[in-house]
């Protein structure tokens, strides 16, 4: 597994500790098609290898990920933005979605627990992934935002699925209706992360040094408190990811987001006028 090449991730295993490491190739490790193919890959092949007991997932250079890369995913999301665009293409629009949920899927259900180490710009689509983690620590430069309210987006792939279990419901409303950014001391206040370290590398020294006290246990019995602790919550996330891939392959097509992607590759404010 360690020995494999990966395009948008490295991996490595050693001492029962797998470590997985977000590399692009994207500017600030975005979120593009290889990125959403290889993550369930790895996780399952983690899942199954006997030799690994816990995982650390984390960002390579400054900032654990900027999100979606939109320009990387125009040819998944365009389709459904053209003028007139009907069922064809909303239901090929749908299946990109829950192909998506089900990368992110992957981290959540995998019986080998996850700790993520996360430092920089943590935006998007990287909160969607570390809410599938188990624990999450954070570097004192970390910043977090759940995004896609400020490029016309209703967050589809996880985040609003998940987060209820992390945060309260006021401050989860309070990151999705606004897309405000927070930084890490208000991260962790919230309850987003354990706790928050001098900088990236202390974060994930952490990690792995819980890692390792995890994997020092039982593995039949650290899999079993998992699913147990997933069990009573799995229902309503996938209830949630169901209604949210619906809803999006319905009603995102909007001229709003037409403006806000044009607004990115422009870099320019959006200017939104609710059509």
């Amino acid at each position: 597994m360690s020995e494999q090449e990966w395009t948008a991730f490295e991996v490595s295993v050693a001492d029962h500790i797998a470590q997985v490491t977000l590399i692009g190739p994207g500017k600030g490790n975005a979120m593009g098609p290889d990125f959403w193919r290889e993550l369930p890959e790895i996780f399952a092949a983690l899942e199954a290898d006997d030799a690994v007991r816990a995982i650390v997932l984390t960002g390579s250079g400054k900032h654990f990920s900027y999100g979606l890369d939109l320009a990387a995913m125009a040819g998944d999301i365009g389709p459904v933005l053209a003028d007139g665009a009907k069922a064809r293409a909303r239901t090929t629009f749908h299946d990109t979605i829950t192909r998506m949920q089900g990368a992110i899927t992957a981290v959540a259900d995998c019986r080998t627990p996850v700790v993520a180490a996360i430092s920089g710009w943590c935006i998007g689509g990287g909160v969607d992934l570390i809410s599938a983690a188990d624990i999450r620590y954070a570097s004192s430069d970390a910043k977090f935002s759940v995004r896609e309210v400020r490029v016309g987006m209703v967050a589809d792939v996880g985040s609003l699925a998940r987060l209820p279990a992390i945060i309260s419901d006021g401050h989860l409303r309070e990151l999705a209706l606004t897309g405000k950014d927070i930084n890490a001391a208000h991260a962790a206040r919230i309850g987003l992360v354990n706790d928050v370290f001098d900088d990236q590398a202390a974060a994930v020294e952490a990690a792995r040094a819980t890692a390792a006290e995890i994997a020092a246990n039982p593995p039949l019995v650290v899999n079993g408190i998992k699913q147990v602790l997933d069990h009573s919550r799995s229902a309503d996330v996938n209830d949630s990811l169901r209604y949210v891939a619906a809803w999006n392959a319905a009603f995102l097509p909007s001229e709003d987001l037409s403006e806000a992607i044009a607004a990115v590759f422009e870099k320019r404010p959006p200017k939104f006028t609710g059509a």
